[in-house]
């Protein structure tokens, strides 16, 4: 019988939304302990040396990470594994880049580019709600964030803004239907459409169905719905090229067809 915390992480046991080849050894590296799950998070070593091509090597990665370039929700992250996840902020203030991490609508994580009023705040859903024992409101956060003495309106799974440099609330958006919404987990993740029908069902999962903007409808349980606008006129947060619109095979190819002819006219 193991005893422990397991400290390696073999490279087919890897969330597939990392991207790493197969081939390239027989291990992976295992995110640290930290605001995020593992399996939902992406490492700081794969964003640095997998996506952004920053460094060829772990132990290059590591130099860069040591050297303090790396801040993530404004706080430097010397820790190479240090596990960023669904809309941390991510800020390399050396190359002057500054992202977003967000999903894709195949629910890979995206680095998306953002401006720097974007930089200043992040969206948080709310998981937990109660009172603590010297009777003090407080909200939990997905990110693990205690945030004391909340808006009284914020209810589990609604969605705050949070100032990242001073921590403090500065916007609400509740769970309710015609919000606009990305799904966090699931077969639909990094789908965005406004919810259309809240189904309960006691007992079990309840279930959210949502409506994109090209008319298409789908459903998820209500815990992989993350809220991120008033509508879908009024979204938080820049979305990625998709737009969390799903396209079916056929089209895809189209795209991809298109493009080609396109770069073949260009030459």
């Amino acid at each position: 019988m193991a005893r422990g915390p397991k400290k390696h992480l073999k490279r087919l046991n890897a969330p597939k939304h990392w991207m790493l080849s197969k081939m390239d050894g027989i291990w992976a590296p295992r995110p640290s302990q930290g605001p995020h799950k593992l399996r939902e998070s992406l490492p700081l070593i794969v964003m640095l040396r997998n996506r952004l091509k920053y460094a060829l090597t772990g132990k290059e990665t590591n130099m860069i990470c040591m050297s303090k370039h790396v801040m993530v929700d404004g706080k430097v992250r010397t820790d190479p594994n240090f596990p960023a996840g669904f809309m941390d902020v991510i800020d390399i203030p050396k190359s002057g880049d500054q992202f977003r991490l967000v999903y894709d609508c195949k629910g890979r994580y995206v680095l998306h580019r953002i401006n720097d009023e974007e930089k200043k705040f992040k969206l948080c859903r709310v998981k937990r709600q109660e009172i603590s024992k010297k009777k003090i409101p407080l909200i939990v956060t997905h990110d693990g964030r205690t945030m004391r003495y909340p808006d009284p309106l914020a209810k589990v799974h609604d969605t705050v803004k949070v100032d990242i440099e001073t921590g403090k609330m500065l916007g609400l958006v509740k769970f309710e239907l015609g919000k606009l919404a990305m799904i966090t987990r699931g077969r639909n993740t990094g789908r965005v459409g406004t919810i259309t029908l809240v189904e309960k069902h006691p007992g079990s999962f309840d279930i959210v169905t949502c409506r994109d903007a090209t008319g298409q409808t789908f459903s998820t349980r209500l815990e992989n719905v993350f809220v991120i606008g008033n509508n879908a006129s009024d979204c938080w947060v820049t979305l990625p090229k998709s737009s969390g619109i799903k396209k079916s095979i056929l089209d895809e190819r189209e795209a991809i067809m298109k493009l080609r002819k396109h770069k073949a006219a260009s030459a």
